[in-house]
């Protein structure tokens, strides 16, 4: 995916980073038809779901989805994930998420985008993003329809 967004600069994103718990699940359940979406999405961008996985579902919830998912532990989540968005080229990353363990992977990728599912959304997640929507359909929508970036993030 590659945008120019006047006044935000040049995307060039090569990966997806999404949290799971609370972003693309609700009570730990993958919400409908996201897996379809991440399918579409992962034509075009390398998908990685990152989890602290607390309700221990993320793993049977995403079979059949094509991702690579990496369930973390430990008191640093949030710097774990911050760290694997750098692995892969922070500024080749889209992060989503909605904790407040994914305020650094959203500030640190090119573009972070909060969600405020079923679950909520901390504020901090919010306030390192640079995008917020309503719920992860509309999150990704914004990546299938990429011009709905440049009229949210155009200066």
């Amino acid at each position: 995916m590659e945008l120019d967004i006047p006044g935000f600069g040049c995307l060039r994103v090569r990966h997806l980073v999404t949290d799971y718990t609370g972003t693309l699940s609700v009570d730990g359940r993958l919400l409908p038809e996201v897996g379809t979406v991440i399918k579409k999405l992962g034509q075009s961008l390398e998908v990685h779901v990152l989890t602290a996985d607390t309700f221990g579902k993320a793993e049977t919830e995403l079979s059949g989805v094509r991702c690579t998912m990496h369930i973390m532990t430990g008191a640093d989540i949030a710097e774990q994930k911050e760290q694997y968005v750098g692995s892969l080229g922070a500024e080749q990353v889209v992060a989503v998420g909605n904790g407040n363990n994914d305020r650094l992977m959203l500030k640190a990728a090119r573009l972070g985008i909060a969600v405020i599912e079923g679950e909520g959304c901390a504020v901090t997640a919010l306030v390192n993003a640079d995008i917020a929507a309503r719920n992860i359909h509309e999150a990704l929508a914004l990546l299938l329809n990429p011009k709905r970036c440049i009229a949210t993030l155009r200066f």
